[in-house]
């Protein structure tokens, strides 16, 4: 399963770790996914979800 938001498509970014000897390694940032139950077209689906589209309300949680 991709590391994905399904709301926004935000996925993992590869960077740099940079320690305070100027030690350089490669690392990547991976999005905060949560798994949800929202509702989708009128019916409940579990969904992986970043928590900037949770907070922004561009998912409506499913009771």
């Amino acid at each position: 399963m991709a590391k994905q938001c399904d709301v926004c498509g935000k996925k993992p970014v590869v960077g740099r770790t940079v320690s305070h000897a100027h030690n350089v390694g490669p690392r990547r940032f991976e999005p905060n996914l949560q798994s949800v139950r929202a509702l989708i077209n009128g019916a409940t689906k579990r969904i992986r979800v970043c928590t900037r589209c949770l907070r922004s309300g561009k998912v409506t949680k499913a009771a």
